[in-house]
């Protein structure tokens, strides 16, 4: 096997990074933008790369160019990390002035299992939901980056399906420490539209309470 993995590396042109930096122009790279342009990258070379502090190991088989890491958006990350995702829960909420925190772990959506993961980026967190509750989002794109984010209607009623079981009276209400100017915002139309398509009884009692 190892003679063989010689002979590949000696019948191929080994790439080197300056060459993979000209090649990509985008941030963040995956192993399959690499196989579409034809680049002949060996597995050991992004580990060299890597601990030289070239790319940034996003996780298995994504990386980003540490030279344009401050202009990489950390919702771009999110949604790019696990799909299909969009950015809601206390991430949202803090985007939209509902609650005060400011909130560093990005929190996320997703029809797919639980999942976290763990880069140079940040802790990124996704929350399963089935299928019927995946909506309620925006596309944002800047630049070559793109994301999406739960409307501000659809991050609330996230965060208060995900939690329904632990607010049982106004007292719990309060914990949450929404901001009630925020509140009297929303679309209160729209919050009553998601809410019959979930049709949630647990939920319905909690946005009342919310919302009063």
């Amino acid at each position: 096997m190892l003679y063989l993995f010689q002979n590949i590396i000696k019948n191929n042109k080994k790439m080197k990074y300056t060459e993979l930096a000209k090649k990509i122009n985008i941030p963040i790279f995956s192993l399959n933008d690499l196989r579409l342009e034809k680049l002949t990258i060996f597995p050991y070379q992004l580990s060299e790369w890597s601990k030289k502090g070239y790319i940034i190991k996003l996780k298995n088989g994504l990386y980003a160019f540490s030279n344009q890491s401050d202009e990489v958006l950390i919702e771009h990350i999110s949604f790019i990390l696990y799909q299909p995702s969009y950015i809601s829960l206390e991430w949202a909420l803090a985007n939209y002035g509902l609650i005060p925190e400011t909130v560093y772990s990005p929190t996320a959506i997703t029809t797919r299992a639980t999942r976290t993961f763990n880069n140079k980026f940040g802790h990124f967190i996704y929350r399963h939901v089935k299928k019927d509750m995946f909506f309620g989002y925006q596309k944002i794109k800047r630049g070559q980056q793109i994301y999406l984010i739960a409307e501000p209607e659809k991050a609330l009623i996230d965060y208060l399906y995900l939690n329904s079981a632990k607010i049982k009276n106004e007292h719990d209400v309060e914990e949450l420490r929404l901001n009630k100017f925020t509140l009297k915002e929303l679309d209160k139309n729209k919050i009553k539209r998601i809410c019959q398509r979930i049709n949630s009884k647990s939920l319905d009692k909690t946005i009342n309470l919310c919302l009063r």
